[in-house]
């Protein structure tokens, strides 16, 4: 380090992701100064790498897709995708790979950035290194949040490391689709992407150790995604597990027992881990590359004023979600900065209550999967009473005039004591604007006679929840 200087501010915030930027915002206008840290791009994992560049990867054949299925539309559908524009077009929403935009925000929120590799060096202190090895020392007067994210896993797959694999940035940042791509993971990236690259020219084979796609979703919607990928075109194979990786010449080759698969790059989307290696948490007791253990309001076990928001907790590893704990976070550090009282208590405006039992998701597949709360499975293991309700969206008059033939399900899960939603799963085309209705109800725990009286308007899709409550009230 070839020089030092000092600051000291209110709150530093380690990462500079969507996650950090709201904990920053939220506590600057709560009254507190505020600096953000980041050693990439200011707007993080989100605004780069992973929802934007993905959605708008997919969202021209989400367009074409729907068209095609509009008789008298579908007629005008007399080309293919425009794959360089496709990717043009997800340039534009990345700006290039350029902060510029952001920072400019930050800078107008009255936020604080300073460029480098920021650790933890001790207690309410950080030490910041830039590219040139300068060193900035932050101190803390009330907090440190630690918003660093997470990474890409790499399972331990012999040579795996050594054929220059893509994570999910390499597959939402490729500047062409390559000739075949194999996917390792069946979740929500792996899905996502095999939809993406296999609409866009590549020959896509999944690969799943389980067996089926979606494991922690309804099995309805792993069902439909593989199905809709073969159709598609994608290899999807099932109870696959990869022992070794080479390369032969430009060629990747993968060993699952007797079986090889070849291909030109493979993507590894097994999952995500905590991304906190070597960001100094030993320096306060903590262990490195582990998830912080937090409680409700974000706070660190043990540690008063450090907070772990986001993806490095590893309570809920979704953008919103992230979001939603940093408006919590920077809620209760402000609160306590100001000596009020914080319990954390369920619902509360300092606690990320949503985290355990309403978390709305959506997987940008075709078709889409948007779901909220709890699944079967999991109401099951929670030992809760309830009862799995189900009905076919392409029955209500809204979805035969989205789509001609359209396909879908929708799911709900139900308490029987209390008579509230535990979740609720759509499968189909343009689901995912159905869903807030379905995280108010869940988040509400909004009684099902009380639902009778939410009519939906004719004729939209929305008229699943009154098939959904009617096949309710008639199974009893």
């Amino acid at each position: 380090m070839s020089s030092a200087r000092e600051r000291t501010y209110d709150v530093v915030v380690l990462g500079a992701g969507s996650t950090g930027e709201n904990v920053a915002d939220v506590v600057v206008k709560g009254g507190l100064s505020a600096v953000l840290v980041e050693s990439e791009l200011v707007g993080g994992e989100c605004s780069y790498w992973a929802c934007m560049p993905s959605k708008a990867l997919l969202r021209g054949t989400e367009v074409l897709t729907e068209a095609r299925a509009v008789d008298g539309a579908k007629q005008a559908v007399t080309g293919e995708q425009d794959v360089a524009a496709t990717l043009a077009r997800r340039d534009s929403f990345t700006h290039g790979w350029d902060d510029s935009s952001q920072v400019d925000w930050v800078q107008g929120a009255g936020i604080d950035l300073v460029r480098g590799t920021g650790r933890l060096a001790g207690e309410r202190a950080v030490v910041v290194t830039d590219a040139d090895g300068n060193g900035t020392r932050l101190t803390a007067r009330v907090a440190v949040a630690v918003c660093t994210g997470s990474v890409g896993k790499l399972p331990p797959v012999d040579g795996l490391a050594d054929v220059d694999p893509w994570g999910p940035r390499e597959a939402t940042s490729a500047k062409e689709a390559p000739a075949r791509l194999l996917i390792l993971g069946g979740g929500y990236v792996g899905c996502e992407m095999a939809t993406a690259w296999q609409a866009l020219g590549s020959q896509v084979t999944l690969l799943q150790r389980g067996d089926r796609l979606l494991p922690r979703s309804e099995p309805q919607a792993g069902e439909a995604v593989t199905e809709a990928l073969r159709a598609a075109g994608v290899d999807v194979r099932f109870g696959v597990g990869v022992t070794a990786a080479r390369r032969e010449g430009t060629e990747v080759v993968l060993t699952a027992g007797d079986e090889e698969y070849r291909g030109d790059e493979v993507l590894v989307a097994i999952g995500r881990a905590a991304r906190t290696t070597d960001i100094g948490l030993d320096t306060v007791g903590l262990e490195p590359g582990e998830y912080l253990p937090v409680d409700d309001t974000l706070q660190v076990d043990g540690l008063p004023w450090l907070y772990g928001v986001g993806d490095a907790n590893g309570r809920q590893l979704l953008t919103h979600m992230g979001k939603y704990q940093a408006r919590q976070a920077a809620a209760a550090i402000v609160a306590r900065s100001r000596g009020e009282q914080v319990d954390g208590a369920a619902w509360s405006p300092t606690a990320a209550t949503a985290d355990a039992t309403a978390t709305p998701s959506v997987v940008f597949t075709m078709p889409q999967v948007a779901s909220v709360g709890r699944t079967a499975a999991d109401a099951r293991e929670a030992g809760l009473p309830h009862r799995v309700v189900e009905y076919p969206i392409g029955s209500v008059a809204g979805a035969s005039l989205f789509a001609d033939g359209y396909t879908g399900t929708a799911v709900a899960v139900v308490d029987t004591e209390r008579e509230v939603l535990l979740g609720v799963t759509f499968i189909g085309p343009g689901v995912a604007e159905l869903l807030h209705a379905a995280t108010i109800a869940v988040v509400g725990e909004v009684p099902i006679a009380r639902l009778w009286h939410a009519v939906p308007a004719y004729p939209t899709m929305s008229e699943i929840w009154l098939r959904l409550l009617e096949t309710w009230r008639d199974g009893d």
